[in-house]
């Protein structure tokens, strides 16, 4: 369909915006924004509206939702002082106040025969039955207006799909067959069809002087919804540096949003026809909330899935990461989790070698083996295979930490939360850090820490152990005392044996003694 107004057209097939036969650059967010206000002219449009519409429930910021508007006016030759076009009504929301004319499309906006072979549409086919989520990385645009900036842009999509291919539990397309979109407004649910995807990455760079913008969204192939959007300035002393960091950053951000997606599917579908993949997806979600009660939740559709498929690296993975993470909050036995988490590793890595989950279990594991060397290689190979992955992060500082190496282990707890500072796991990333502080005899900044990581998980047994024996070595006695009582009600077990018996530090000493004494300072015996 295309909308005429004044000397405008806006085509919602091919997703164009046209003024006086030249085409402008429209951001993706800012043409469905657009769209939406054109579709809804004969009513005011609220902020309710438009997040439910064009952020897909997500409430954002004033600001942001200023900008986007902003951005749409200046795309149809308006601004906020004239409002010839796109009007807003005080307290209300904004209104598109053009006259429009409606005109059916010609056509839809294709790939020619050369550049959408039949292998491509075989490839198509093949991928829309595979068990892994399929993903496409578009060519971000170039919105510059400098040809000889396209290196850029295209260098942010090219890395983007090489490291998204470090994900073994996703399928990512060539980039041959995504670029073969450059330049072309296709919607996305035809490169969906026509690429076999699910998700579809879509992006632009902007660079202006000595400063870059670039903006990055996440698509929802069939319900054509963003799942996430983020806009990252930066300055450009070096390209190549500051390519690198937004590439790690959008990467550690997607991750999660596809697999609380991929739950969002699993959870429509009937119990029974759940497969082994929808079941880890469910499994996750539990185990991402961090209570005793979720993580048996999570173990249980784990044991389904690997009953489905006793091969299944990534549920093996899963399931011994979770045995050690109840050992870790308490909630298991060490000595009857250990060999359980054991022998699940193990069989992930022998299923996969590749997969850097099956690593990071194995690296779970070891410390409780007496293995804190083994546990550090193992952390490693996983950050090899995948370099983005903020867990292994998260872990690789503790065990770092328990080897007597606080301030490796404290960076290592900090670049997670930089790679990932709304990841479902961001607390385990804060309590690290706050134990590596704590380590380091800073108690101010260790309580800090925890004080976050409980924020966030009110529940997490491990922060809670962090900061009453941080209070207690600040010999803030109310506090600590205080903290232990919060402490008490989250693990009831909670006594000076269970941490000298039941953590992998007790290894390495003189940290479990420190420990030790925190505790007994805040009143735990």
């Amino acid at each position: 369909m295309e909308f005429l107004f004044s000397d405008h057209v806006l085509d919602t097939d091919r997703r164009e915006l046209w003024r006086s036969g030249a085409q402008i650059a429209v951001e993706p967010q800012v043409f469905d924004l657009l769209t939406y206000l054109i579709q809804n002219r004969d009513r005011v449009v609220s902020k309710d509206d438009l997040f439910a519409a064009v952020w897909a429930g997500r409430i954002v910021s004033d600001s942001t939702l200023a900008t986007r508007i902003n951005a749409a006016r200046r795309a149809v030759g308006d601004s906020g002082e004239q409002q010839k076009l796109i009007r807003t009504v005080a307290r209300k929301g904004v209104r598109f106040v053009g006259a429009v004319r409606l005109r059916a499309a010609a056509g839809q906006a294709a790939l020619s025969p050369d550049q959408r072979p039949d292998r491509q549409l075989t490839a198509a086919r093949a991928l829309a039955s595979s068990k892994r989520p399929a993903i496409a990385v578009l060519p971000f645009v170039n919105m510059s207006g400098e040809p000889d900036q396209d290196y850029f842009s295209d260098g942010i999509s090219e890395d983007i799909i090489t490291a998204l291919s470090k994900l073994r539990w996703f399928f990512v397309v060539a980039r041959n067959s995504s670029f073969a979109y450059k330049g072309k407004s296709v919607h996305i649910k035809q490169i969906g069809d026509e690429l076999g995807v699910g998700y579809v990455i879509e992006g632009s760079v902007r660079k202006e002087g000595a400063r870059v913008r670039i903006t990055a969204q996440l698509n929802d192939v069939t319900t054509g919804s963003h799942l996430w959007a983020e806009r990252y300035d930066r300055e450009v002393a070096d390209v190549f540096a500051v390519q690198d960091e937004i590439t790690e950053a959008i990467v550690a951000t997607i991750e999660p949003q596809l697999y609380a997606a991929e739950n969002f599917r699993a959870r429509r579908k009937a119990p029974e026809s759940l497969d082994a993949w929808d079941l880890v997806m469910r499994a996750l979600s539990h185990f991402w909330r961090m209570t005793r009660e979720d993580n048996v939740v999570a173990q249980e559709l784990l044991e389904r899935a690997i009953g489905l498929d006793p091969n299944y690296a990534q549920a093996l993975a899963v399931l011994a990461v979770s045995h050690i993470f109840g050992a870790q909050m308490g909630w298991e036995n060490a000595a009857a989790a250990t060999p359980i988490a054991e022998r699940a590793s193990l069989a992930a890595i022998h299923a996969d070698s590749e997969d850097a989950w099956a690593h990071l279990a194995r690296g779970s594991v070891n410390p409780y083996l007496g293995r804190l060397d083994d546990a550090l290689a193992a952390f490693a190979v996983a950050l090899r295979l995948n370099p983005n992955f903020s867990l292994a992060h998260g872990f690789y500082g503790l065990v770092l930490t328990w080897t007597g190496q606080s301030r490796e282990g404290g960076e290592a707890a900090r670049r997670a939360l930089r790679l990932s500072p709304r990841d479902p796991f961001s607390a385990i990333y804060y309590g690290v850090a706050g134990y590596t502080a704590f380590v380091e005899r800073d108690y101010a900044e260790a309580i800090g820490l925890c004080r976050e990581a409980i924020r966030q998980r009110a529940d997490f047994a491990g922060a809670h152990r962090v900061l009453t024996a941080a209070a207690g070595m600040a010999g803030e006695g109310e506090f600590a005392a205080a903290a232990l009582k919060e402490l008490r009600r989250v693990q009831p077990n909670i006594s000076l044996h269970w941490v000298g018996t039941q953590l992998p530090f007790r290894f390495k000493e003189p940290e479990l003694s420190h420990f030790l004494d925190g505790l007994r300072r805040a009143g735990l015996d």
